[in-house]
Parts: C-alpha cells; structure tokens; sequence
C-alpha cells in the first residue's frame, strides 16, 4: 500500500547480547504490498508462530500497525484477534485490501483493514487491544504489553536495526523461530507465503457453499455460516461506502424468503478500496463470511455485523431496480428493547415483532428510510444525528426523547450518518427539534458508537424548529441562588472562545448565581502537561473570571483543592477537580486553614450549630470510593448571617460499562459499583452535618454521573435528608445531557429540609445544541436559607414578599 511518509524520529535501540529465543508467540511474517500494483496478491497479512511447545491463547491481544516514520498526529491501528496459535502452526491476519492482484489469501484466522506500508512500517503483536500510545524504539520496548515487535524498511520503531525493505512483490519473513531482538538479524525479504491455521495457502481450502443473502444472515445474530467460503451469493447493489478504512458495498436480494427473520441485505467489505459499483448493479458475489465485532470479539460488549470480507464479484447486470425501504413508520418498531436472559442475545432467534433490537437485526443491512424525522439528538463532531421514528415516545417540550428509566429504553432512536461524500453535501448540522425533512434512506448497520445505524445515500433537509437557549431569572435580593455547571475539561491551554461561552453562560443564561460548583477544571497546562506534576489551576480558574467580568458579570472569588498528580481520573494529564466560585458582594466564605489533597474535613459542632474543620476540605479523599476518581470539596458560606454549606461533586464515570444497545442484555453497568460506594461517603458526610444541626442549610451539587432513578441517587435520598430537585420536575424535563439520543440526567442538585421558598431550574442551553459551550446543561436552585430563628426567617420571608410586589430592597 501508499505510505506517505512524516518526519521520522531518528532513534535506534541496541540488540541485548546473547537473547534468548522466545518461548512465546512470534511475528513470522509481514506483507504490506496486497493488491498494490505488480502485486499477486490482493490482501496485505501479518502472520503469527509460537516457538514453544503449547499453544498461546491470543484472545485479548491484538496485531497493531504504525506508519515507519510516524508523525505527532500518527496513531497505531489494532486488529483484535480470537482462538490460538499452535505449535507447528501458523495463525494467519488479513489486512487491507488494494484494487490489484488476481489471488486471493487463504481463509484469514482474523481479520482487519489496515493498509500498511508496501516497503516499510512496524508491526507489533500485543496482549492487549487497545492501541499503543509509543513513537519511539525505547517507549515500545518499555511497554510490558509489546510481545513482539518489527520495523522493515526505514521503520523508526524496530527492535535493533529494522528488517530489510519490503515491496509490492516480497514481504519479510523470519527465517527461524527465535528472536534475537534484532528485526534484521531474524527477517529476510522474500517472496510472500501466506498460510493459516489450517495449513491452507492462497487458492487451497474448501469448496465455497453456494448460498443466498438470507441464508447467511440466518435467524439469530450469528451467521450460521460465519467463517465458511460461500459462491453465487446474488443481490442488487444499493450502497457503496466509498471513504474511511471500512469500505465497500451493501447488497439486497430482491426475491427474499418467507422468514421475517432473515435479513435480506448484505455488507461486503473491501478494505481499504472503493468498489467500482453503483447502486443498480446486479452482482454474483464470493467471500468469506465473517462477524466483525469493534473490538476483541472474546470479550466485546457490542454486536457483530455479519459480512463477507475478501470478496470477488461479478457484475451480471446494470441500471436494476433497487429494493425500497422499509418505511420505518411509528408502529414499525417493537415497544420493548430486548430479550433479558441475563446474558448473551446472539444465540437467541430473533423475535423481530417483539424487541426493537430483533427488529433491526431481523433488517441489518437492509434498506430503511424515515421522513420528516424529528432530530432527538444534535449533530456531533463525528458527523452524526439522532432521529425518532416515534415521535410520541417520552418526548420532551423542546423536542427531545427523554430516557426515563432502565426500562424505558426508547426504543425509536435511530442514528444517521451519511454515506455521501462531505465534498459533495457537507453532514448537516442540527439541533434538537428540528426535523430531518422529506425521505432519508440507506442501509442499517450495527455500530459501537449509537446502536443501529442508518447510513444515509438519500438524506433529507434540516427545518429548523427554532430552538432556543433557555435564560432562567435573577435572583432575589432574600435568595441565594447556587449553580452547578460541568465545563467539560476547562484549561488555560483552551481557546478564549470557549472561556468566553462558558462566561456568558454564567452571566446571562444562569444570571449570575452567588454561588457556582464548577466541574472538570483543569491544571493549567491541561492535558499537555501529562505527569509534569503541574496541578495547578490558577491561571484557568483566573482566566474564567476574566471573562465573566468582560461578559458583564461580577468579580468572582474561587476556592479550589489541587488534587494529587494523575490521582482524580478524567483526560490524562489534565487533574482535573471541582471547584466553587462566589460573588463576594452577596455571599462570603468561611476559609478555615487546612485543606488540601489527602486532609478529610470534618464536622464540628459549634454553640448547637454545625461548622467544618477546614474550608474549603475534601470529603474523606483517602477513602477507596474515590479511588481514580474527583474528590468532593465541601465549602461553608454566610448569606445574610445565616450559613450555608455546599458540597461539590464530579462522581466516577460510566466509562466502562455494558452498552444498551449490547449483546450482553440486561447490560451491567459496572461503574454504577464506585458510584454507591461514592454516595454512601457522601451521604455519611451530609448525615454528619445534619447530626450537628437538623435545620443546617446543605446544597450537594455536581455531576453525579447517573440518573435520577438510579441507586447512586437514591443512596443520597434515601430517608428523605436530601431532596434531589430533579425529582420535582415532570419526568419528560429531567435531563441536562443528551447522550446517543437520549436526553438524560447525569447533574443534579440535592438539598436538606431547611432552605425555604425553593425554586429550582434546568438551564437548556449546550446539550440539545450543534453548537455547545460545554456537553452539559448547567442548573440553579435559589431558596431562602434557614437561619435556626423562626422569628428572623418570618422577617426575611415578610422582605421577600414586600419585594415581589415592590421591586428588590437590595
């Protein structure tokens, strides 16, 4: 394949004296050149050996690829593998295929897309699939997960000196089973001689299966063909993916089968190389049938798309009809999501007028189309929308699909992107409520990232429905308004631009609260900065004011912990922490010496009133709920004599978890552990201060990171000590985040009984949006504070009334 070439690294690494042969797997064999020109063969491959004397189980590891002269921007591309490698064996790899070369590898062990270098590039096998993060020779070899590794040709990353050049004809292959750490002392160039597990090279193997489109797509999720060599597999054309590494063509058999559960549409893969076809095109088709997972099949949590990859075809006709779409009408879609048998779906048959699941399944690669679709979800940086095909389904007043509840899963979300070249008709940009208009039709296809997808040849036009940024009220001169708003990874290092949306966020859309708990601050070289041991925030948290001032805000004062370097999680590098701002003119702070990363605060009490250790203090920040994870940061504030205590929050994230859309159904959500754990610390802290004082005034603010009826947030309410605020509004306005669709809740405010005349309001004003400021929408709760004296909380209340009718008395 082409290898544009970078600025090269100039480093090299010294063989060890007297290596010892590997007991392990092996890189035996890399070719880059498949289907390039002059090329025999159409598919470049890596192939594995063992030189021990038992297999080697590669599930979880996975074959990666750099460019040989690897550039800042450069990243290694993994292709996971499944099964072992045997003694006296080989396990074979295909990677990208070109538009030359007549013959075809045998069946590959695994399959990828990478197209790599023809004379020079680094291959390494990995027990591991996520990619590697190394530019150098020295990095790779300190990487413990690099099992073996070779740079041919110019390659900056080799073991020792780099293996000869490659080329179109000629690959480099080890010439005996031991690793000297030196990659030209153990390859040499030659002629390609790609085998695979069975011991079959190209043009050996079995005889194909004639077969029809649903007879390989079957009736589960799982082809009954999967790894078999199938012939005269028919169909009529009607989508070619023409850019990306996964390119190819969807075929759709216009004379299905009686079964609403067979798929009647195929994906055909190609590599690398866009297909000379067009949507019309009657072909005959041969390949192998695959299931491609986006990750390590062994352990994935997501769905495989059934394929034929290393495809040959002939075209028997043109200008054919193309199948219509399915129209995908409100009813078309099943009510409930998917099977639940505490497990693995991909062994169930399909029940397609059942789950939502099934039914697109029972449609994979099949030709759907929706019109004058309502956008649920805004256009991304990754070229996609989100559509309902049920419009009725949760629906929020600003036009959304709000996520209600784990079984409540909304099952009329659908994500779009396009197959249309962006030169062509750039992705358009959308926000919630807007509506997708006139017919808009492609090919479903399972992605990671959003479910099932429909993949645009025909998309419609944006209407704009006109939504607008909410702007909540000021508060009153007796209320204390506090806020909470997530900036989604604040630094210095950050453009002005956004310091200046986030700064008009405060001021105009959120009116300038008195007190605001801030999430995801950054150190002040940001991920830049990865284990410089810079924490601090000065200069972001310094920088933000600015622009709140130039927005026409108020000169806020913060308080802030730095936290210990690398320990809080988020964006590596970054540190980053939860932090409070405060207009001095309306509110002050209690500053109490003290704080810092690893001191908890504690609560004290005080002539019968509650008061902290230290202010600002860390809410017991060694305790292992925490671990990897922001650190609450509790405050004591005065608002007109009467005390206030408020607790910021950024709870462990949900990285990790089993996708909704996942084979694994119900999925686990295994993060949700660190979360309880991380309210049960929490609501211990807030049943410390309530011990002290019952009628304390307490605000727990933040991003809690889960939804309101999840058991993280019913841990901190349960009892009643604390009132989550989103509870109090109607289950189709709970969210402040839009997620693969979904508007959901991730942000919450919680308060204690005391606050008096309580007002409380989600500010919409990022996440429905194309254009976001932050990926959160900020809240605020204003209230009267509790002062303990019913006689000075009637006076204050007689003041708020006088200034209702009168105008403020500030």
């Amino acid at each position: 394949m082409a290898l544009a070439l970078a600025l090269a690294l100039a480093l090299t690494v010294a063989p060890p004296a007297g290596a010892a042969p590997s007991d392990d797997a092996l890189i035996a064999e890399v070719y880059g050149g498949g289907g390039n020109s002059g090329a025999t063969l159409t598919t470049d491959f890596v192939e594995l050996a063992t030189a021990g004397a038992e297999p080697v189980d590669l599930a979880g590891w996975s074959v990666q690829y750099l460019p040989a002269s690897p550039s800042a921007s450069s990243r290694w591309q993994a292709t996971p593998l499944t099964g072992s490698v045997w003694p006296g064996s080989r396990y074979l790899v295909a990677q990208g295929r070109g538009a030359g070369g007549t013959v075809d590898l045998p069946a590959a062990d695994a399959t990828g897309g990478i197209a790599m270098g023809a004379t020079a590039g680094t291959v390494a096998l990995v027990r591991d699939t996520a990619p590697l993060t190394c530019r150098t020779a020295a990095d790779c070899a300190a990487d413990e997960r690099v099992v073996d590794l070779v740079g041919y040709g110019n390659a900056v990353v080799r073991e020792g000196t780099p293996a000869p050049a490659a080329s179109n004809t000629t690959s480099v292959a080890r010439g005996q089973l031991t690793d000297t750490d030196s990659n030209v002392a153990d390859f040499t160039a030659g002629a390609p001689t790609p085998t695979n597990a069975a011991g079959e090279a190209p043009g050996e193997g079995p005889e194909p299966v004639a077969a029809r489109v649903h007879d390989i797509q079957g009736t589960t999720r799982v082809s009954p063909l999967n790894g078999q060599r199938v012939a005269g597999v028919t169909g009529v054309v009607t989508a070619v993916r023409s850019f990306g590494s996964a390119r190819g063509f969807w075929l759709q058999d216009p004379e299905p089968d009686a079964d609403p559960r067979t798929s009647e549409g195929l994906f055909v893969f190609t590599g690398s190389t866009t297909p000379p076809l067009t949507p019309g095109d009657a072909v005959s088709v041969s390949g192998t049938v695959g299931e491609y997972y986006p990750d390590n099949p062994a352990h994935s949590a997501y769905q495989s798309l059934t394929q034929l990859a290393s495809p040959e075809w002939t075209v028997t006709g043109r200008g054919r009809p193309v199948p219509e779409p399915l129209g995908l009408t409100p009813d078309a879609v099943p009510g409930e999501y998917a099977p639940q048998p505490d497990g693995n779906i991909e062994p169930l048959p399909l029940e397609p007028d059942r789950y939502a699941l099934d039914f697109w399944e029972a449609h994979e690669s099949e030709l759907v189309g929706v019109r004058d679709a309502r956008v649920v979800g805004p256009t991304t940086e990754y070229h996609e929308l989100y559509v309902t095909t049920k419009p009725d389904e949760w629906a929020s007043a600003r036009g959304g699909t709000v996520y209600t509840g784990y079984d409540r899963p909304n099952t009329g979300v659908l994500k779009v992107e396009s197959l249309i070249p962006f030169g062509q008709r750039p992705f358009p940009k959308a926000n919630t409520g807007d509506t997708l208009a006139g017919a808009t039709s492609g090919p479903v296809e399972y992605d990671r990232f959003g479910g099932y997808t429909l993949f645009a040849s025909v998309l419609g036009e944006v209407r704009d429905n006109g939504l607008t940024r909410e702007v909540t009220r000021r508060q009153r001169g007796g209320e204390l308004a506090v806020a909470t708003y997530n900036v989604e990874n604040l630094s210095a290092v950050n453009e002005q631009a956004k310091f200046d949306e986030l700064a008009r966020g405060i001021v105009h859309h959120l009116a300038a609260p008195d007190i605001v708990t801030l999430e995801e601050i950054q150190d002040d070289n940001g991920p830049e900065g990865h284990g410089d041991g810079v924490v601090s925030t000065e200069r972001t948290l310094a920088r933000f004011v600015d622009a709140i001032v130039a927005a026409g805000g108020p000169r806020y004062e913060w308080r802030q912990i730095d936290p210990v370097d690398l320990a809080d999680g988020g964006q590596p590098g970054g540190n980053i922490r939860v932090a409070f701002l405060f207009d001095p003119k309306r509110v002050s702070f209690v500053d109490r010496p003290g704080g810092d990363a690893t001191t908890p605060v504690r609560v004290e009490r005080s002539r019968g009133k509650a008061r902290l250790s230290i202010s600002p203090g860390r809410v017991d920040p060694t305790d292992p709920a925490w671990e990897d994870s922001r650190k609450p940061l509790a405050g004591e504030f005065v608002f007109r004599g009467r005390t206030v205590f408020v607790v910021a929050n950024h709870f462990a994230s949900k990285g990790g978890d089993q996708p909704l859309h996942g084979r694994f159904q119900p999925p686990t959500r295994g993060s949700e552990t660190q979360r309880i754990a991380q309210a049960r610390v929490l609501r211990a802290f807030v049943d410390e201060l309530l011990a002290a004082d019952r009628g304390a005034n307490v605000v727990v603010a933040g991003d809690i990171n889960d939804y309101a009826f999840s058991p993280t947030v019913r841990t901190l309410t349960e009892g009643g000590a604390l009132t989550a605020l989103i509870d109090t509004l109607p289950e189709t306005e709970r969210y402040s985040y839009v997620f693969e669709g979904r508007s959901q809740v991730l942000d919450h405010v919680l308060i204690s009984r005391a606050p008096r005349g309580v007002d409380y309001d989600v500010v919409h004003l990022n996440a429905e949006f194309a254009e976001q400021a932050s990926d959160h929408d900020p809240q605020v709760v204003r209230f009267r504070p509790a002062s303990g004296n019913p006689a000075l909380d009637a006076a204050y209340d007689l003041l708020d009334l006088l200034e209702r009718l009168f105008g403020s008395w500030r």
